[in-house]
């Protein structure tokens, strides 16, 4: 992934499916922040008329009778991930396809942000940051928690999905013990949403102390258990 040397703070944001990342991330965007949303920008590779479009569908087409193209020139999410949810080998090849040119744009808006405010605090939003063992990209890695259960809970409540289907998506990522373990800092997505916004001004003004004495050790800015 493309590094850029700046006076900025450079974090890493990550989280399982429904443990709250999401609030957490646009909490510390009203806080200040610049989010670098890798969901999205996953989204922007394969957009209508881009090369990563291309690529996409020239090597995946031809292992699926339907079109992968709807009629508008978009990408028909659904029949890509039904050929690659439970083929590893299929889901690595998309991601190498992919990850590059999200890690570029990603590269271009850190550099852009840092040409804006040299001291702007970036946090990299990335669900699978795990997965794509990114965990020395940045100098924080700020993991949010939340109990299984109650994560299956809230996909079962809030996206409609079965036990089973709910169950598949968190067996799909990685586990939060391995979150835990590369964590600098642990966010409690266990609760209402208020705590955990209040959790993250806190943890706010901990990236802030941070950014004002420069770059630091890992070990010395560990809350993590």
């Amino acid at each position: 992934m493309p590094s850029i040397i700046t006076p900025m703070l450079r974090v890493g944001l990550t989280g399982g499916i429904a443990a709250g990342k999401t609030t957490a991330s646009e909490r510390f965007a009203a806080l200040g922040a610049v989010i670098i949303d890798y969901d999205e920008l996953a989204k922007a590779a394969v957009a209508p008329g881009s090369q990563g479009l291309e690529l996409v569908v020239s090597h995946f087409q031809p292992r699926v009778s339907q079109p992968l193209l709807g009629q508008a020139g978009e990408l028909d999410r659904a029949a890509l991930a039904a050929l690659i949810f439970d083929d590893p080998r299929a889901r690595g090849e998309l991601e190498a396809i992919i990850h590059p040119i999200v890690f570029q744009m990603a590269a271009e808006m850190e550099a852009a942000a840092a040409a804006s405010d040299p001291d702007v605090i970036v946090i990299h939003d990335i669900p699978l940051l795990v997965e794509a063992d990114l965990g020395n990209e940045f100098e924080v890695i700020i993991s949010v928690i939340a109990p299984k259960e109650l994560r299956l809970q809230r996909l079962i409540a809030a996206r409609g999905l079965t036990k089973n289907e709910a169950e598949a998506r968190i067996a799909a990522s990685a586990p939060d013990f391995q979150r835990a373990e590369i964590a600098d800092l642990i966010l409690n997505g266990s609760g209402t949403v208020e705590l955990l916004q209040a959790e993250v001004d806190e943890t706010w003004e901990l990236l802030n102390l941070i950014a004002l004495r420069g770059s630091t050790a890992h070990a010395d800015i560990t809350t993590a258990p």
